[in-house]
């Protein structure tokens, strides 16, 4: 075998091992979201309960209606 026809077979060798690190499953799928640190959540919590609140205040029947 000679220098050129090592060097196809160490690419081609290369190609095939780039293919099976894909893991068809994943591909197209969202991303994760990744570590959500306690402040963020924190902040989360709170919007929620603020629209929370704010629901529950139309459902109410008001005073001057």
């Amino acid at each position: 075998m000679n220098k050129k026809q090592k060097i196809i077979k160490k690419i081609a060798k290369r190609a095939k091992a780039r293919l099976n690190k894909v893991d068809p499953v994943t591909i197209g799928s969202p991303a994760k979201s990744g570590y959500i640190s306690k402040a963020e959540r924190a902040k989360m919590a709170a919007l929620e309960a603020s629209t929370e609140q704010v629901e529950g205040q139309k459902d109410t029947p008001s005073i001057e209606e």
